[in-house]
């Protein structure tokens, strides 16, 4: 029995999630456009670095250029928003991130020497003039900025403005799932796949010289779970990737985040011991997060394609709305 969504739907239904975009699209001339963006998500209203939150990655298949994900696996913790945005980009959005997060903490390179800043990524370049760099340390900024709790936008906007799923326009999706009075939320980045491989639509066959791509998923929860089980978690979004049809291509970097925003964990403190609850794995709740995990990634993927649109990019390019309900 599939289970029941949260009130919008979306990552940000899970309580003191936030998500903000930055789009950026201009004809520059007949060959060159740009068309990309950033997306942040952030896990709680709070100082993200003085109050961690519990974290875990999981690569799916590793061809990627994210930045940030070996400590997050190290030590279980995530201390900054998490990015998103195109694959030339990267540098430049924890450029931004960096400089937002020095200006919030005095601390960060004095009395706490570093801080660890999560990007993920996927290549636009099929519609997106990359190599012009369009996107600026600002827009990362920005993009924070403008996170709130509002419901998500979705489709051809932040980092996914320029994303291609497949053979459609993909992007943004997101979806959410209650489980017994948690909630579980899923934010994905869609840039994958052929239409023949969809098992959710007829979509049937066009040659186009993109890519195998990549999708970057994010799972949130208010479930108390620590990093081993976040893991878990994140496992369990291939298997709503596959429900889609996904083959995980060779070229294809299809990497999953979870947190957690229950269990904070306080950068400092006077005790040298700590106190954690968590959910024991042989609860049959464990079993409904993963099929939460599953079903939202799931739809995730889907609501990518329904809310994108139609976008023209470099070399006269045109990625079509997908022929979804």
């Amino acid at each position: 029995m599939a289970l029941q969504k949260g009130k919008f739907n979306c990552i940000t239904d899970v309580d003191g999630v936030q998500a903000g975009h930055v789009t950026l699209y201009q004809k520059i001339n007949d060959k060159e456009t740009i068309c990309t963006g950033v997306t942040a998500i952030l896990p709680h209203e709070g100082n993200l670095f003085r109050h961690k939150t519990r974290a875990a990655s999981h690569v799916i298949n590793g061809y990627g250029k994210t930045a940030g994900l070996v400590q997050v696996d190290e030590l279980g913790m995530l201390e900054s928003p998490i990015m998103l945005t195109n694959t030339f980009s990267v540098g430049a959005v924890l450029q931004g991130t960096l400089q937002y997060m020095l200006q919030q903490n005095a601390e960060i390179g004095d009395t706490a020497s570093s801080l660890n800043i999560v990007v993920g990524e996927c290549n636009d370049s099929y519609l997106n003039s990359m190599r012009l760099q369009a996107v600026k340390p600002e827009h990362a900024v920005k993009a924070i900025e403008n996170s709130s709790r509002a419901p998500v936008q979705e489709g051809a906007v932040g980092a996914g403005k320029g994303m291609i799923c497949y053979g459609y326009k993909g992007g943004i999706g997101t979806a959410s799932r209650m489980v017994e009075g948690y909630t579980v939320g899923c934010l994905v980045l869609s840039n994958f796949g052929k239409r023949e491989q969809a098992l959710f639509a007829d979509f049937g066959k066009v040659k186009m010289d993109t890519p195998d791509g990549s999708i970057m998923m994010v799972i949130g929860t208010d479930a108390p779970l620590y990093d081993r089980q976040l893991k878990r978690l994140a496992k369990r979004c291939a298997a709503g990737l596959g429900r889609t049809g996904s083959h995980i291509d060779n070229g294809s970097g299809d990497i999953a985040i979870a947190f957690s925003t229950a269990n904070t964990y306080a950068h400092q403190s006077d005790s040298p011991t700590g106190t954690l609850s968590f959910i024991r794995d042989d609860h049959p709740v464990m079993n409904k997060l993963f099929q939460a995990v599953i079903e939202s990634t799931e739809e995730a993927v889907i609501r990518s394609l329904k809310c994108a649109e139609t976008t023209e990019g470099r070399n006269g390019r045109i990625v079509e709305k997908a022929p979804l309900q």
